[in-house]
């Protein structure tokens, strides 16, 4: 089923029309559970790698022994969603708490090494055929495949992820690796990807308010500002919207801007942080927003996001977090690539 953003609640355009100049487009992915195959786009599910070439696995130095089993996390999401989203009696019964319980438990892997090397989890891939805002890859390539570390173990303070981008050309592979090695346990449940299919849908954005012209930017604040200090005079602050939040009335940042959920191109958001120059390490070139990976769909600041498909099962149990990855403290991850030469090293935010 395709999936259709909403409307945005209103015209920006119209109030702010210099915006036309900044205006851009993002291909909102619209993961959602089911069983793709290696030939299709996918998040969590099999990708298109030759059964003659090594899979990817992390070389740095680390301990990895102990951590849950991916089998056991995907269970526990079973058991949840179930428990939470039966019409009667919603919630685990005594049984299933005893069975996430045992599901929760962590686990040593024996005789593993810091030094071994350690497969990486394939998180996801895009045909360029599926996707419109997805660049051209290096040599024609026309496949991005993203892998990542189960263990927050990298950088100079041993905390950070590792994320890796491999750039194929599709028609190459002729023989699918059948059983990708897999991490025995993992240091983090949200690096566990489910298996979803994907909806891409093209829509207009806008660039985080901070790296506009700093008039046009001083002027959507103090319009913003202005509809806040209305809606709170008029008593619509503290009224529950859809989602049962608090709605109060349409900002730039959160429902004109920049959508959430899982996307590819567009423009990066810099909510959590000062907006930090991306310049490619190589080659000096300002880099380009290649993928956000997003913790949530839609949440209760942005509810206005939410595709008319998903209204009716907005209410169920992890309706707005299908692929079941978290990046950080529910945040999401940023991203860029090098314009001038796809095979640069990348950089990255998390918000």
């Amino acid at each position: 089923m395709p999936r259709t953003t909403p409307p945005r609640p209103l015209d920006i355009e119209a109030l702010f029309p210099e915006l036309a100049r900044h205006r851009g487009t993002t291909t909102r992915l619209h993961p959602r559970p089911g069983r793709p195959d290696a030939s299709a786009s996918s998040v969590g599910g099999p990708l298109l790698w030759p059964s003659d070439e090594p899979w990817p696995v992390c070389t740095d130095p680390h301990p990895h022994a102990r951590g849950r089993r991916p089998a056991d996390i995907h269970r526990s999401r079973e058991v949840l969603a179930a428990a939470w989203n039966r019409e009667q009696d919603p919630g685990p019964t005594d049984g299933e708490r005893q069975l996430l319980d045992e599901l929760g438990r962590r686990h040593r892997v024996e005789g593993a090494s810091a030094d071994d090397p350690l497969p990486l989890i394939g998180l996801a891939q895009f045909y360029r055929r599926d996707i419109p805002d997805l660049p051209a890859g290096p040599d024609d390539c026309d496949l991005l495949q993203v892998f990542w570390c189960p263990f927050d173990a990298h950088g100079p303070g041993r905390t950070g992820m590792l994320l890796d981008l491999r750039w194929r050309r599709s028609w190459e592979v002729t023989e699918v690796l059948a059983s990708p090695p897999r991490p025995e346990v993992v240091g983090f449940d949200g690096y566990v990807p489910e298996p979803c299919v994907l909806h891409p849908e093209q829509v207009t954005t806008y660039p985080f308010a901070g790296l506009l012209p700093e008039d046009l930017c001083a002027r959507i604040g103090a319009w913003e500002e202005a509809r806040e200090e209305e809606a709170e005079g008029d008593g619509e602050d503290g009224e529950d919207g859809e989602d049962g939040e608090d709605a109060g009335p349409p900002l730039y940042q959160y429902d004109l801007s920049i959508p959430p959920g899982w996307r590819v191109g567009g423009f990066a958001s810099w909510h959590s942080t000062d907006p930090a120059p991306m310049d490619c390490h190589s080659c000096a070139t300002p880099m380009h927003l290649l993928l956000t990976i997003d913790s949530s769909e839609w949440d209760g600041g942005s509810g206005s996001w939410r595709p008319l498909e998903d209204q009716a099962s907005a209410d169920l149990h992890d309706a707005s977090t299908p692929t079941e990855v978290t990046v950080g403290r529910w945040g999401e991850l940023n991203v860029f690539a090098c314009p001038a030469d796809p095979r640069h090293p990348h950089r990255r935010s998390i918000q």
